[in-house]
């Protein structure tokens, strides 16, 4: 049996459509046929029984001349009764048959008991043979005592009329050929309408299938499933979803590719000034032509500045990197206050000359300490970067809203848009050190944390970032 469920499991979807509309198919039809065949049967049935309860009114001196003169064997040939099988039969079972009888039935020990009984309301109807053996329709009528020629009572005597089931069992016959056939012909025809069905129902998972199939062939993400726009079904529901996930696929490539693109490019200049610096370092070397010690000293500050840009850009290359799923395993509350502190004390010695000033409410959230701690610290570098000698800036958090203004010369209108895009740098800022991927990281970890990140002009001058984070002011209760 395990053997042929899993056979069966290993079919093509078709044909197990097709073996299970057809096997539907059998069981119903096999039912309607087995009842028709019954209540069919049950008709006939009744009509001989109808036909055996007119046949068993034999007149009295019938009966009593059987009784008289008993005889098994038929006789005559014209009588009403030419197609009945008429017979008094005593409690021993002694069959006397009726004038004009056209044979002998076999008696049973039922009959004898219903006739021993003498309860001659009722009429007893069985299926019994003739003495050649033929299938009979057998009644038997219990007709009570008789009277010996003493006058004396004598035994219980019944009545037992007979049919032959010939016709009736010829006619059950064929229509049971006739269902049967019916049968097979609207099974088969089932099973071929069920393939039919299928094909035609899995026809868009073919096309899926196809799809599929030229994606790993040629890597090509830009195929598209059709799909009617009021379709509801299941296949549609599936193809609008491959047509989403090929989307997500090709956003994601060309992301992935404009992402190395850029980091390309990126990297070509740090590199390319290291190279030449290295260069000129070597050369002076070779040559035994010393580099004036202040010229040396200067071109080791900016190796060592390209170097640290280089460690920087990597290190935001590697945290944009990362997928949400890694992110998601280190997600747990933190204490926002706390996290702002430390990257306010980070920003106090990058910018030694700047007024930093902070207004701190307690607020706890979930996100991912470090990310979160490096989004704030990149929030508040800019804000160093552009605030100018002896500025100052405000830092403020209250109810889950973090805002930091400097005054600085601020971000034009026309490039407020692009400030979160990867690798976007304002053309007044490129000169200034940095990858162009802070507030983009920014963005990403606000975003995941179930935040949002605006920036927009300050009042008189400045800039202004807002992030609002969804929290509350106070621990939940399981942390210490």
């Amino acid at each position: 049996m395990n053997r042929v469920v899993r056979r069966f499991r290993t079919l093509p979807i078709r044909a197990r459509l097709s073996m299970l509309v057809a096997a539907a198919v059998a069981f119903a039809v096999a039912a309607v046929s087995v009842t028709c065949w019954f209540i069919v049967q049950g008709k006939l049935y009744e009509q001989v029984d109808g036909d055996l309860q007119h046949g068993m009114r034999a007149p009295k001196m019938e009966l009593l001349n059987a009784l008289n003169n008993c005889t098994d064997s038929p006789e005559g040939t014209t009588t009403p009764f030419r197609n009945n099988y008429i017979q008094v039969v005593k409690e021993d079972g002694t069959a006397c048959l009726v004038q004009d009888s056209i044979g002998k039935v076999k008696v049973s020990q039922s009959d004898r008991r219903q006739i021993e009984d003498g309860n001659t309301d009722e009429l007893y109807f069985r299926d019994g043979t003739d003495s050649d053996g033929e299938s009979v329709r057998v009644m038997v009528q219990p007709l009570g005592g008789t009277t010996t020629v003493s006058g004396e009572p004598g035994p219980n005597v019944g009545l037992i009329v007979a049919l032959s089931l010939k016709g009736t069992e010829k006619t059950l016959n064929e229509l049971a050929l006739v269902l049967l056939l019916v049968s097979g012909i609207g099974v088969l025809g089932a099973g071929a309408a069920g393939l039919a069905v299928a094909r035609a129902g899995l026809r868009p998972v073919d096309k899926l299938t196809e799809a599929v199939e030229h994606v790993a062939r040629t890597d090509d993400l830009g195929i598209r499933i059709p799909v009617e726009e009021d379709a509801e079904d299941e296949v549609a529901r599936l193809s609008r979803s491959f047509n989403s996930m090929t989307a997500s696929l090709a956003n994601s490539r060309a992301l992935q590719q404009q992402l190395i693109a850029d980091a390309g490019h990126e990297l070509r200049t740090p590199l390319t000034s290291l190279r030449t610096n290295i260069e000129l370092l070597s050369r002076s070397e070779e040559t035994g032509r010393p580099i004036p010690e202040a010229d040396r000293k200067a071109l080791l500050a900016s190796v060592k500045a390209q170097m640290t840009e280089l460690a920087a850009l990597i290190g935001d290359l590697q945290e944009l990197s990362r997928s949400d799923a890694q992110r998601g395993e280190r997600v747990q509350v933190v204490s926002l206050e706390d996290t702002v502190e430390s990257a306010l004390r980070r920003a106090r010695l990058r910018g030694p000359e700047l007024t930093i000033t902070a207004s701190l409410d307690p607020w706890y959230v979930r996100a991912e300490p470090a990310a979160l701690e490096r989004a704030v610290v990149n929030i508040l570098d800019n804000a160093v970067k552009f605030s100018p000698v002896g500025g100052s800036v405000e830092v403020g958090l209250a109810d889950g809203v973090l805002t930091v203004r400097d005054h600085g010369p601020g971000i034009p209108e026309d490039e407020l848009p692009h400030v979160f895009d990867r690798f976007w740098r304002s053309p007044s800022a490129r000169a200034l050190p940095g990858s162009g991927l802070g507030l983009a990281i920014v963005a990403r970890t606000v975003r995941q944390a179930g935040g949002e990140i605006t920036l927009a002009g300050a009042e008189g001058d400045g800039t202004l970032v807002t992030v609002r984070l969804p929290g509350a002011p106070t621990p939940p209760p399981e942390l210490p």
